[in-house]
C-alpha cells in the first residue's frame, strides 16, 4: 500500500520539496503505526534536503523528526498504547508522511489539552534540550546559562527548562529586538540582540561580576567559539549543538587556553544517531520530570507559525530565513 508524503525530488532547495506517493510503512515488533496529524520542522530537515544530513540506518529516508498523530495500528507486545489513542513522539525519519512509524517506548500520550500542531513541537526540540541540561551539562539549580539562537525551537525549550529547575540567571542571544522581548517574557533574565552587539562577553561579564557563567548552549559554532569561552565560569561546561556560523574556526588567534586555565568541559551532542535505548530512556526521564508541567501548563511548547501541507516549500524558507520565534509546524495529510 502507499501513501502521501513530502518527498525530496534531488538534494538542493526548497524545489525539490514535492508531494508525491511512498510506500506506507508498516510496523516492527515493538512499534506503532500512526497517522500523522501534524509535524513539526527542524534544521536537520533543512540538512538533509541538501544531502549533508543521511538518516541513521534503518531509519526511514523521509524527512520530519517529530509528530503527533492518532495510533491505527498498536503494538501486540506493548499494551500502552491502543488504536484510537492520540500520541506524540520522537522518530529517525519520516514525519513527513501520512503515516509513520515509531517504537513505542518513544511515544508520549498526548496531554489532552494540547493540539496536534503544539504536541509536535515537543519532542525533538524538548528531548534535545533537556538532554543538553540533564544530564550533559550537569545542571544544577542556581546555575548561570548562556544559550544562543535563544528564539529557536531547542532555544525556547532551554530557557523554560532552566527556569524550572532554578536557574539565577538566564542570558540568551537572538536576532533582533522582537525576539529579545520574546525570550525575556518566557523566562529570560537578559538578552543580547547579536545584531547590534555582537560582543556579548560584555553582557556576560555585566551580568555575573566577571564570573562568567556555568554553562554555554551553542548553536553557533566558529564565531562564537572564543568569547564562549571567555564566559564560562571555572568548571564551566558548554554543550555544542550546532554550528550555524560554520564548523571551521578560521581565527588565527583561536585561544585554548581558558579550557586549561578554568578547567572547562566541551561537548557535543546529537539525538538523531543516538541508539533505542538511550532515546527510550530519555523519554522514560523526560516524562517523568516534566510532562505533568505541561499538563498544568508551567511548560509551554511555542508555536511560531503553522503552514498546510501543500505550503511545505513556505514553511522551509521561513524557517531557513531564521524568522522564526518558536517551532514552526506544519498540519499533515490526514488534517
Amino acid at each position: 500500500m502507499s501513501m502521501r508524503s513530502i518527498l525530496v525530488k534531488q538534494f538542493g532547495g526548497i524545489e525539490n520539496l514535492i508531494i508525491g506517493t511512498a510506500p506506507k510503512p508498516t510496523p516492527k515488533n515493538n512499534e506503532i503505526l500512526v497517522q500523522v496529524k501534524s509535524f513539526a520542522l527542524n534544521r536537520a530537515d533543512i540538512l538533509q534536503r541538501m544531502g549533508r544530513y543521511p538518516p541513521p540506518p534503518g531509519d526511514s529516508d523521509i524527512l520530519g523528526l517529530e509528530m503527533s498523530g492518532v495510533v491505527v495500528e498498536a503494538d501486540k507486545q506493548d499494551k500502552r498504547f491502543k488504536i484510537g489513542d492520540k500520541v506524540f513522539g520522537l522518530v529517525g525519519g519520516g514525519a513527513y508522511g501520512e503515516f509513520c512509524t515509531i517504537a513505542s517506548n518513544q511515544a508520549f500520550h498526548m496531554p489532552s489539552h494540547l493540539t496536534f500542531e503544539s504536541a509536535s513541537a515537543i519532542p525533538e526540540a524538548w528531548l534535545t534540550a533537556f538532554q543538553a541540561l540533564h544530564p550533559l551539562a550537569n545542571f544544577k539549580s542556581g546555575n548561570t546559562v548562556l544559550i544562543h539562537a535563544a528564539a529557536s525551537g531547542v532555544g525556547t525549550a532551554l530557557i523554560q527548562l532552566c527556569k524550572v529547575d532554578g536557574a539565577t540567571k538566564i542570558i540568551g542571544t537572538v536576532g533582533s529586538d522582537e525576539k529579545a522581548k520574546f525570550i525575556e517574557k518566557l523566562g529570560a533574565s537578559h538578552s543580547v540582540n547579536y545584531k547590534t552587539n555582537e560582543n556579548f562577553l560584555d553582557v556576560i561579564n555585566d551580568v555575573t561580576s566577571k564570573k562568567g557563567v556555568n554553562n554555554v548552549f551553542d548553536y553557533v559554532g566558529a564565531k562564537y567559539w572564543n568569547q564562549n569561552l571567555k564566559s564560562l565560569s571555572m568548571d564551566g561546561v558548554m554543550i555544542i549543538q550546532g554550528f550555524l556560523s560554520g564548523s571551521h574556526i578560521k581565527d588565527t588567534a583561536a585561544d585554548i587556553t581558558p579550557i586549561l586555565g578554568k578547567r572547562l568541559t566541551i561537548k557535543g551532542s546529537t539525538l538523531r544517531n543516538r541508539d533505542n535505548d538511550y532515546k527510550a530512556d530519555l523519554v522514560a526521564q523526560f516524562s517523568k520530570r516534566y510532562l505533568s508541567l505541561f499538563e498544568s501548563g508551567e511548560l509551554k511548547p511555542i508555536v511560531d507559525k503553522v503552514f498546510n501541507v501543500t505550503e511545505i516549500k513556505e514553511a522551509h524558507e521561513y524557517l531557513e530565513a531564521n524568522k522564526n520565534m518558536g517551532k514552526v509546524v506544519v498540519k499533515g495529510f490526514s488534517d
